[in-house]
């Protein structure tokens, strides 16, 4: 699933002169030898797809690097890419011995800045990787949400959205960056009970729902939560009802939840998205008849 880029993305640290026309006054171009450069340490892409890498991998043996790469001088002789891993990483698999690059004076600051909104503009990273570079761009920098969504050209809403996603459990977080379920799914599983996103996930994921389908759920999640009486402390619901749970589920496919009142009654609470799944539970109870 594709994620937008962020706004204004390189215009917001070089200006909006050209790109060619900002490099040249500000860097030197020269031939580096592959070996002598390395990835940014704080690169926000963690992922590159093999087959993708091949296909560019062939064009540069057929007609050479057409774009330098930019980097900046490191320590030891070795040179950190600011942009162009990717072509990097091909030029390697083309079996390359150098790459023509711009070197660039630039600040730790600005080089993550730049790594980040670089990435974005030219080949999307999945939301949680966005997400990571800014959490980074915040400790690293110390930047505030207001001044990361200035650097990035982001409204400040966005942003916070994006952060957001890093405090949803593990396993959304590893849907959302395999495509799973997209960033509009993770918005609406981050607005359910704590509890209960876990169960939200699986549904997306089982039952294919849209963002709107997952917004409905919950939203209702929310609002049985509400309703349901508090129990006190010291007051656990027998494992039986967990057990009854585990038997009603592979008969609906849908939420289940046993609400129990003060005076030891209660309701069992079905969930279900539309009027087809009320034909599908009537499906599945005749052919057990």
């Amino acid at each position: 699933m594709k994620q937008k880029g962020l706004g204004r993305g390189l215009d917001a640290i070089f200006g909006s002169e050209p790109i060619d026309a900002r490099l040249k006054p500000m860097s030197r171009m020269a031939e580096i030898e592959i070996g002598d450069i390395i990835p940014n340490p704080t690169q926000p892409r963690t992922q590159f797809d093999e087959e993708a890498l091949d296909e560019l991998a062939d064009s540069i043996r057929q007609l050479g690097v057409i774009q330098p790469i930019t980097v900046k001088k490191g320590a030891e002789g070795k040179y950190i890419i600011i942009s162009g891993e990717r072509r990097w990483r091909a030029a390697q698999r083309a079996d390359l011995k150098s790459l023509p690059a711009y070197i660039r004076e630039v600040d730790d600051e600005n080089l993550h800045a730049m790594a980040l909104v670089e990435n974005i503009q030219r080949q999307d990273l999945n939301a949680i990787e966005i997400a990571l570079g800014m959490q980074r761009l915040i400790d690293e920098c110390h930047l505030t949400q207001d001044a990361l969504s200035e650097r990035v050209g982001k409204k400040r809403s966005s942003v916070a959205n994006y952060l957001r996603l890093l405090k949803l459990p593990d396993e959304v977080q590893l849907a959302l960056k395999e495509g799973l379920i997209s960033m509009g799914h993770a918005k609406a599983i981050a607005g359910a009970p704590e509890k209960e996103q876990l169960r939200v996930l699986k549904r997306c994921v089982k039952k294919g729902l849209s963002v709107r389908q997952a917004e409905e759920l919950v939203r209702s999640l929310t609002e049985a939560a509400a309703e349901r009486p508090a129990p006190s402390d010291d007051e656990e619901y027998p494992e039986s009802y967990s057990r009854l749970v585990e038997l009603l589920e592979p008969c609906f496919s849908q939420d289940i939840a046993i609400k129990r009142t003060r005076n030891g009654g209660g309701r069992i609470v079905i969930g279900f998205n539309d009027d087809k799944d009320i034909e599908r539970f009537i499906e599945r109870f005749t052919k057990r008849s």
